[in-house]
């Protein structure tokens, strides 16, 4: 696993709306793997690629317990992307407000 994971991983991870789910349900606290999948037409080889995938870009983290594999959110995953998500979301202010002011100075034709 990568240590700090790039905004790119993180993208690529919730690109698929099952790894979105599972990111959505492990924010009411941990489940195992048998609990994430419920319900899913997913074989469970598939299944636990696509938790691969949450770990490699460190949205999820899992811990063994005995003999089943338990995942958490883990703190910050999500970080590389809201960061990037931030500074697309101030560059487009600045620009915004700066269109307000070309406009504002141009007063009534």
């Amino acid at each position: 696993m990568n240590a700090t994971p790039s905004a790119d991983a993180v993208f690529h991870a919730l690109a698929h709306a099952t790894r979105r789910g599972i990111v959505a349900r492990l924010g009411l606290g941990p489940a195992g793997v048998s609990e994430l999948a419920l319900g899913l037409d997913v074989s469970l080889p598939t299944f636990c690629k696509h938790l691969q995938v949450l770990e490699d870009a460190g949205v999820v983290r899992s811990d063994k317990a005995g003999r089943v594999r338990v995942y958490t959110l883990s703190p910050g995953g999500l970080a590389p992307a809201a960061d990037w998500l931030a500074e697309q979301r101030a560059m487009w202010a600045r620009r915004l407000d700066q269109l307000d002011a070309f406009l504002l100075s141009q007063g009534d034709p």
